[in-house]
């Protein structure tokens, strides 16, 4: 665990570099996230100045966090025609213009007397020939890539106005083995596949886990998850920075699908009866009081709350066959939204509030998809073989989700943006199942 601890907390200090003219308000190079079609930005993201490889493995992340989200084609460097010397200097905007570099990215890596290093970087509007932003970060050297994805982060805001999801993590379930014979283990990662790790190790399939689920505080470095170690899935709470792990509590029947409330005080999920019937409760987990906020003769299932916790989705088999149902965080006024042919599950809402994401079975495919909140608005992003599973980027305009293709032995995790255009795999470096993005770290 201390190399998660280490990777997450031990960014030091993040400042505007004094002097640096800011422009103010909106850059004059940007680009409208809420179009249909967005036609990708050209951008020349140059090699950071250092006395070693370190400037332009940082320069290389950027590059690639920008060029997956769908927004920014960096330009290739075989076509730049000025050589950056010193990137306190304007460059010459003439020879950008050349090569359509709408904006550039300069900046230097150096080393601090304390070890720490100390990363700069200004964006620069090439047509208006000005600087946009000019910012500087200290950190530790083993801190490098999470340096490159807050730099990244901060031009995606730049430019679309909007808050960049590059700094974050996914915990997901690794899975190796045959499918007879599956061996599933949690593991960690950066949104870029990098830096990954195991939270829980198996030997056996009657190990496997299920479900994580990150707590909503960045602070609390906290996920849930379900695992059958003791021959009943079972939801646990585990510590990043630890290691520590708790049972949430000891039900009657199996428990399902937990997640956290926006607060992260509490946990909630599904408890299926020994009727067959499930239900949705919370669990207070300061006092594991539970509440219940479903009663039915039907299977309940995968809740989610609304960004401002006054709200649930879930889905619901009380009508026929599993569709998507809203209720209020007291679990009154529960009402059906989907009415879309086929079966539904996985709800989970946007981060903005604005959409919810789903499953969706119909006409032999697997479906992910997107709803208003009021079940309006259907539209599917992807579909085929299997697709389940959906998870939010911390800013709501990009979904993970694992997919498996007819023949390849096992999942693998794709992400998708919200036009449906821009559909990508994450390495992992086995098969991998049911992701879930953190906030943005801080």
């Amino acid at each position: 665990m201390q190399k998660y601890l280490n990777a997450t907390l031990a960014l030091m200090f993040l400042a505007t570099i004094a002097g640096m003219a800011v422009t103010p308000a909106r850059a004059l190079v940007e680009i409208d996230v809420n179009k249909g079609v967005v036609e990708p930005l050209p951008i020349a993201i140059t090699d950071f100045l250092s006395g070693d490889n370190m400037g332009a493995e940082i320069s290389g992340v950027i590059a690639a966090d920008l060029r997956r989200s769908g927004l920014f084609a960096p330009i290739d460097k075989a076509a730049f025609i000025e050589k950056i010397s010193n990137p306190d200097v304007a460059p010459r905007f003439e020879d950008w213009k050349v090569i359509n570099a709408q904006a550039i990215v300069t900046g230097r890596v150096t080393e601090e007397p304390d070890g720490r290093l100390r990363a700069e970087f200004r964006l620069w509007d090439t047509f208006a020939g000005e600087q946009l932003v000019g910012e500087q970060f200290f950190a530790n050297k083993q801190n490098w890539r999470r340096v490159a994805h807050i730099i990244a982060d901060a031009i995606y805001k730049q430019i679309t106005g909007e808050m960049g999801y590059f700094d974050s993590r996914i915990v997901f379930v690794d899975e190796s083995g045959t499918k007879q014979n599956r061996i599933k283990k949690l593991a960690i990662m950066d949104q870029d596949g990098a830096n990954l790790e195991y939270l829980s190790r198996a030997n056996s399939p009657n190990t496997l886990v299920m479900t994580p689920r990150f707590s909503p505080s960045p602070q609390s470095r906290e996920i849930t998850y379900m695992s059958y170690e003791s021959g009943q899935p079972q939801v646990y709470l585990l510590q990043l920075e630890t290691g520590q792990r708790e049972l949430v509590g000891d039900f009657p029947g199996m428990t399902f699908a937990p997640r956290f409330t926006p607060n992260g005080d509490k946990v909630i999920m599904s408890l299926l009866r020994q009727d067959g019937n499930s239900n949705i409760f919370t669990m207070d987990l300061r006092t594991r009081s539970t509440a219940r906020l479903t009663e039915t003769n039907a299977i309940d299932t995968s809740p989610s709350y609304s960004p401002d916790g006054s709200q649930i989705v879930f889905t619901s088999d009380r009508g026929g066959r599993a569709q998507i149902y809203v209720m209020n965080a007291d679990g009154s006024n529960q009402h059906r939204i989907s009415f879309g042919d086929g079966s539904y599950s996985t709800p989970v809402w946007s981060p903005r509030g604005d959409l919810i994401a789903f499953t969706k079975q119909s006409g032999g495919e697997f479906q992910i998809g997107v709803m208003r909140t009021d079940g309006s608005g259907e539209r599917i992003l992807t579909s085929g073989y299997h697709r389940e599973g959906p998870t939010w980027s911390p800013n709501g305009r990009v979904i993970m989700y694992f997919r498996e293709d007819a023949g390849s032995g096992g999942p693998k995790l794709y992400t998708i943006d919200l036009t449906g255009r821009n559909e990508q795999q994450v390495p992992t470096p086995n098969f991998a199942s049911d992701p879930a993005w953190s906030p943005l770290l801080q």
